[in-house]
């Protein structure tokens, strides 16, 4: 696996056992890597600084990795990738994650050249080596690695369960994707009650349809939903 001798990474993690371990790894490896063991120094140190990557904890002292990443992203407007780390697994967290800017998401404990394969990945990805996936219905256009909806130009807000479901619908078009898959693939196997599912898709409709002219989001009887152009919208 090779690497830009060159490459700079910031590490912002409290564990000094773990952050010891991974500026020696990753130092060994060519990178130069810089250490914060708390939020506010990472992000005082990210803005200072260009970063190739960020390796960001998500429980930290002082300001936690969710409000870094946020502060990045919208403040600063830093596009280095970050990458976070984290002892939470469930999906809501994952989502909550990468909606606040972060662009992949590792559960502790891990394998540190799973880490290593994720940090060139989303180097070279950066670097424009990768293209990056966009999915699009018509003039809905989504990119799920960064989780950036855009219709018409314009940006558009979706909850995390909303954007998860756009996504499935939108890998699926135009085909109709039955109500049980969707609630599968987004809760798992503990399912919601029956209305819950009815609810977010409403509010999925109201972001990407109710705006625009052209209906995208079509409920099939019986059958689901179809994210797709036609005539037929229901």
């Amino acid at each position: 696996m090779s690497v830009n001798q060159e490459s700079h990474l910031l590490l912002v993690e409290d564990n000094s056992d773990i952050a010891e371990m991974l500026c020696s790894y990753f130092e060994a490896r060519g990178f130069t890597v810089d250490y914060a063991g708390d939020g506010l120094t990472g992000l005082h140190l990210a803005v200072k600084n260009d970063y190739d990557l960020i390796i960001l904890d998500l429980m930290l002292p002082g300001m936690d990795g969710l409000n870094v990443c946020e502060k990045l992203r919208r403040d600063a407007k830093d596009s280095a990738p970050v990458i976070m780390l984290t002892a939470r697994d469930t999906l809501d967290d994952k989502v909550i994650g990468l909606s606040t800017g972060a662009d992949d998401y590792l559960v502790k404990p891990f394998a540190i050249a799973e880490l290593e394969a994720r940090v060139v990945s989303q180097m070279r990805r950066n670097r424009g080596e990768v293209t990056r996936e966009l999915l699009s219905v018509g003039d809905l256009v989504v990119e799920p690695s960064t989780m950036v909806v855009h219709r018409q130009g314009k940006q558009l807000k979706l909850t995390p369960i909303g954007f998860k479901l756009l996504v499935i619908l939108i890998k699926a078009s135009p085909s109709v994707v039955s109500r049980q898959e969707l609630e599968r693939k987004v809760w798992g196997d503990i399912l919601p009650d029956s209305d819950t599912l009815r609810s977010h898709m409403y509010n999925l409709r109201k972001v990407i349809d109710k705006p625009f002219d052209t209906p995208l989001l079509k409920t099939i009887q019986s059958s689901g939903y179809q994210l797709a152009l036609s005539d037929n919208n229901e």
